[in-house]
């Protein structure tokens, strides 16, 4: 894992602190953290090693009983469906929001302010017009807020920065879907999503997100063709999958270093088979490594995204029994590490009619309530139901006892 050089930052910060601040004493007592923090460029790396600079958004959030939350679209944040989905929450167990702040093509979902470092990538969408106002509604109800900062998929900045990303042939690489990432062996690429996630700490977010934190798809497929970086995971004590293993996890203990002053929780989401193998080679996701440096861990363990698994030949026919099956191993492969992670997966609230007739499911109020149920019988309390439109089942008990 990469060190980072303490000495001489914090000598440059303690010499700034007595040279370059001029607020009155008065003033430094009565908001020392606000007041310092805006007078002194203090390094990042200070910053994240240091108790004493906590930012504070000025919004107050109470961390639920258990997070029980919903996945909703920078579209659906900025518009109408906002006020039905408050009304969702606050008429159920329900208590959190993800909401996207950065989608799944690279785009932010809303527009920096002028003089933000990422105003210049000129990524920002206004599908949320006003985000502190939007946190500030969500702060009036008691919803807990979670930012979703999609990491490295993501075509527009792939598009921006080819450099930053695989190219074959000369053109930027694109998988089946017409999509593009972003190279995870790059340091600009980590500070390009830490800096999104440190705008959305600032905003009053209480916990960053991170999804597609990992390589492609079957990238071990196409390693040695396509024309790429590998930065400093180039040397001869890596191997093609413990590069990707290590990018992937440095990125993450990077990420939650960087955002510890913001007084912020780090989640990852992660490919549920992951739990199952020792570590995903491709993608380079390893699930105890991930584990090891985040707050919380949430699986995708959509019953529809798993074949014949468990012993389950159709696992979107059997809700419970996949969910269940998955949550034992899951159970096991945390009780290994020495702090575990709240683990809190992602269930599925849609039906998978893609795979066809015979193989699924529609997915209504007793499927959504199997997988809470075989959450809740492994002893996992926390979850957040996945529905691409952000349209979720209605009258589901979100707390089933028996």
């Amino acid at each position: 894992m990469k060190k980072f050089k303490m000495a001489a930052a914090t000598a440059l910060l303690f010499s700034g602190l007595a040279t370059g601040t001029a607020l009155a004493a008065e003033e430094q007592a009565q908001d020392f953290t606000t007041r310092t923090y805006n007078a002194v460029e203090i390094p990042s790396e200070v910053l994240a090693s240091s108790q004493l600079f906590k930012y504070s958004s000025g919004l107050n959030f109470e961390y639920p009983d258990a997070v029980r939350g919903i996945f909703v679209t920078g579209h659906s944040a900025g518009g109408a469906r906002f006020e039905s989905l408050i009304d969702l929450i606050g008429s159920s167990d329900l208590n959190a929001m993800v909401i996207d702040i950065k989608e799944d093509f690279g785009y932010m979902t809303y527009v920096p302010e002028e003089g933000s470092k990422l105003a210049e990538y000129e990524i920002g969408q206004p599908y949320i017009k006003d985000p502190r106002a939007m946190l500030e509604r969500l702060e009036q109800e008691q919803i807990y807020p979670i930012a979703r900062v999609v990491v490295f998929k993501d075509s527009a900045l792939a598009e921006r920065k080819p450099e930053w990303s695989f190219v074959d042939g000369g053109a930027i690489w694109k998988n089946g879907r017409g999509e593009s990432f972003v190279n995870p062996y790059m340091q600009e690429v980590w500070d390009y999503n830490v800096e999104i996630a440190i705008e959305a700490a600032k905003m009053g977010f209480k916990e960053i997100q991170f999804d597609y934190v990992r390589f492609p798809e079957g990238f071990e497929n196409r390693a040695d063709t396509l024309q790429y970086s590998k930065g400093e995971y180039g040397g001869d004590e890596y191997d093609g999958t413990q590069s990707r293993v290590a990018a992937v996890t440095d990125f993450v203990a990077y990420a939650r270093e960087q955002l510890e002053p913001y007084d912020v929780d780090v989640s990852v989401d992660i490919f549920g088979y992951s739990a199952t193998l020792p570590e995903a080679p491709g993608i380079g996701q390893n699930f105890s490594m991930i584990s090891e440096n985040v707050d919380v861990i949430s699986s995708m363990i959509y019953p529809s995204h798993w074949t014949s698994y468990f012993g389950i030949a159709k696992p979107d026919l059997e809700p419970y029994n996949l969910v269940a099956e998955y949550s034992k191993v899951e159970n096991a492969k945390l009780a290994e590490l020495e702090n575990p992670p709240v683990s809190r997966p992602w269930l599925q609230d849609f039906t998978a009619s893609y795979l066809g007739a015979g193989n699924y499911l529609r997915y209504g109020k007793a499927e959504v309530e199997a997988q809470i149920k075989a959450l809740n019988d492994n002893g996992i309390d926390e979850f957040l139901l996945w529905n691409a439109g952000n349209s979720y089942t209605p009258g589901v008990d979100y707390t089933p006892l028996d």
